[in-house]
Formats: C-alpha cells, sequence, structure tokens
C-alpha cells in the first residue's frame, strides 16, 4: 500500500499548492462573503487540468487517477471549501458517474467536454424523501416514443445553478436508473440558490424535471443498474470528503501554530503551555491517521478494489476529525478564531458539513458495521 509518493505525484502537489496560494487564497474571503466562485477563477481551474485530473488520458483527463485527484482537493482545500466541493462535485460524483456506468459512446461524447470544463456536472440522487435512504426514489422515467421522460425534483444539489448537465437517477419499470440530462432539455428548471451556514461558494439548487426527454442513448449503464453505479459513485465522492478534510485540517494545524508561537500571555508564547501543546499532539495525530487511510484507500481504488467499506471508514473517521480539529484551532486562537477577521472562523463553518453530505456519520457507521457482522468481524490490513 501507499507509503510514498511518486516524484509525477510531488510535481502535481507542488503545482497545485503553487497555484493554490497565488489564485485562490487570496479570493477565499470573497468567496464565502459574495457566495460565488468567480468565472475566471474556474477558468484558470480548468485550464490547469484539474477539473479531470483522476480521468483517462483518453478522455482529455489528467491520468493522474485517484490519488493524484486527491492531492488537488488536499491541497484546494487548504485555501476554500467551496472551491473544493465545486470540483468534488463536477468531478468524483458528476462525470465519475458517467466514466463508472456509462457506454464507451456516452463517455466520448460528455467526458472530454467535462475533463476540459466545456460543461460543469452536477450529481442529481437526493430527493425530499431520499436523503438517507436514498433507494427510495420517487422521481420517474417512462419511455414514450422512443424517449425516457422524466419527471420529478432533486434537492441539495451541488453545482446545480452553474452545471450544464446533470448524473440523474430515476425510478423506471426495472429498478432505479441513471441518465445524463443536459440543461437546455426543456422541462430543466433550477431553483434559487440555497442559503448556507459554510462553503457559501459553492452553490447548492433544488433541480425540478418536468416531462423532461432524453434520447435513449443518454442512459447510464442498462436499466435498473442505476442505484448501483450511484453507490459506486458515492463511494469515490466519500473520498473527496476525505481529501477535503485533511486539507483543511492541514491549514488549521499550521495556522494554530503560528498563531500559538506569536501569541504571548504571562510573559510567554502560549505555545510554551501545555494545555496547548497537547490539542496540537491531538490534531496531529489525528492528520496523521486521516491522511494514511485517504491515500491507503485512494490507492485501492486506483487498483480496481472493492472500497465500499475503506470510503465509509475514510469518510467517517476524517469528517469527525476535521471538526474536531477546527474547533481545537478555535479554541487556540480564542476570540480572534471566533472573529471574521481571520479564516479560521470560516473553516469552522465550512468543514461541518463533511459530516453530512456523501451520506451522514450514521450511514457510514451503517456501511461499516454491516460489513464487519458479515466477515464475522475478521479484519485483514489488505482488505
Amino acid at each position: 500500500m501507499l507509503l510514498k509518493f511518486t516524484e509525477e505525484q510531488k510535481m502535481l502537489r507542488s503545482m497545485v499548492k503553487e497555484f493554490t496560494n497565488s489564485e485562490i487564497k487570496p479570493l477565499a474571503k470573497k468567496i464565502d462573503e459574495e457566495e460565488t466562485i468567480p468565472k475566471d477563477l474556474i477558468k484558470k481551474i480548468a485550464n490547469l487540468g484539474l477539473l479531470g485530473i483522476m480521468f483517462p488520458e483518453k478522455y482529455g483527463g489528467g491520468g493522474f487517477g485517484k490519488v493524484g485527484y486527491c492531492i488537488v482537493l488536499e491541497e484546494i482545500a487548504r485555501a476554500c471549501g467551496a472551491t473544493a466541493t465545486f470540483i468534488g462535485a463536477h468531478q468524483s460524483i458528476g462525470a465519475n458517474a458517467i466514466y463508472i456506468g456509462g457506454s464507451e459512446e456516452l463517455k466520448q461524447k460528455y467526458l472530454p467536454q467535462l475533463t476540459s470544463g466545456e460543461k460543469i456536472a452536477a450529481f442529481c440522487l437526493t430527493e425530499a424523501e431520499a436523503g438517507s435512504d436514498s433507494f427510495n426514489l420517487k422521481s420517474t422515467a417512462i419511455k414514450k416514443n422512443g424517449k425516457w421522460i422524466i419527471n420529478g425534483e432533486k434537492l441539495w444539489i451541488t453545482n446545480g445553478a452553474i452545471a450544464d448537465l446533470f448524473s440523474v437517477f430515476a425510478r423506471t419499470e426495472k429498478g432505479i436508473t441513471g441518465f445524463v440530462v443536459e440543461k437546455n432539455f426543456n422541462g430543466v428548471e433550477i431553483g434559487p440558490n440555497e442559503k448556507k451556514l459554510g462553503i457559501r461558494g459553492s452553490v447548492t439548487n433544488a433541480i425540478r424535471f418536468n416531462n423532461v426527454e432524453v434520447p435513449p442513448e443518454n442512459i447510464i449503464g442498462a436499466e435498473g443498474k442505476g442505484f448501483l453505479i450511484a453507490m459506486k459513485t458515492l463511494d469515490a465522492g466519500r473520498l473527496t470528503v476525505g481529501a477535503c478534510s485533511v486539507g483543511a485540517a492541514k491549514e488549521l494545524l499550521e495556522l494554530s501554530v503560528q498563531y500559538a508561537n506569536q501569541r504571548v500571555q504571562f510573559d510567554q508564547p502560549i505555545s510554551n503551555f501545555e494545555a496547548i501543546q497537547f490539542m496540537i499532539a491531538e490534531m496531529t495525530t489525528k492528520i496523521y491517521l486521516m491522511e494514511s487511510a485517504l491515500y491507503r484507500a485512494a490507492e485501492k481504488y486506483d487498483m480496481g478494489l472493492d472500497i465500499s467499506q475503506d470510503a465509509a471508514i475514510v469518510k467517517l473517521f476524517c469528517s469527525e476529525a476535521v471538526s474536531e480539529i477546527a474547533d481545537m484551532a478555535v479554541q487556540i486562537h480564542g476570540a480572534m478564531g471566533y472573529s471574521k477577521e481571520l479564516s479560521i472562523e470560516r473553516f469552522y463553518r465550512d468543514v461541518r458539513i463533511l459530516k453530512i453530505f456523501e451520506g451522514t456519520s450514521e450511514i457510514q457507521k451503517l456501511i461499516i458495521s454491516r460489513k464487519t457482522i458479515k466477515n464475522q468481524g475478521k479484519w485483514r490490513f489488505d482488505g
């Protein structure tokens, strides 16, 4: 399993870190306050090839796989959780559903447009009665005159207002089925942007499908196989949550140590105090375990192995750990950690969503426990 990064992966990290520091960090506060990611920034991200970094070169991707993708998301999440979320929703679930389940013709039709950033993708699964219970979809797709007619409403769709196409899951006669729906198809209605606690620059919308006609070639995989495709896509998406958690956690640790070395109380830096040192030790330990779990699972994904339990473990542990790290970072900064003057406050708000989307912590515990019980409690390092 992954113990060190290749030179190519190190170069990728260095390039993304430099880009993030120069182009994203200076805009992070503005993105949060204005609740939008500038189109010019999205174009720059696309021009670097970061919107298709994980996909094979034959589809216009970077060919870096999931490990490379996690490196990218980790570095970007050190600056702006909203920007990282935008990339994750576009690439790891919106486009990846097509890559995982689509025919070669469907991949050739859409993936090059998505990897280049010519088009932006979103993933439409969640509904009013199908959040954690994702199998309970009410949206329908009926075949009529050779076309699929989709009706229903999806909620909490990341990238909804800026997406050009959607990977949509609806119920057909044979079960849940996936479709690629373009934004300009008649009957697609985008709701207003949701007002959120954190990741405010990442737009979130309800999407309504009113008798939307979809050509038969836009089906993702076979009819009735959509739920499996959606679950495999969410496995990959959970690694996105892990990467965002690791990136935010590393930034919070660095900022906390810097502040602790500069902040003087009782005639000495607060980093001299055991209470502060213990929090820094806890943060460091959590990051070590988060990073280890994330890249181990990402490498298994690139090897084509089943990561359903691994992804749930990564998602659960990393999202919970970064929330604890953010809380400690606020505590170390004291009143300044609660102030909008510093980025700590924004990170504190942004990381809270990581315990909710791509499956709540409680759902991850169900996935993990069911697999463990099925295996009679036996655990092997290689899975």
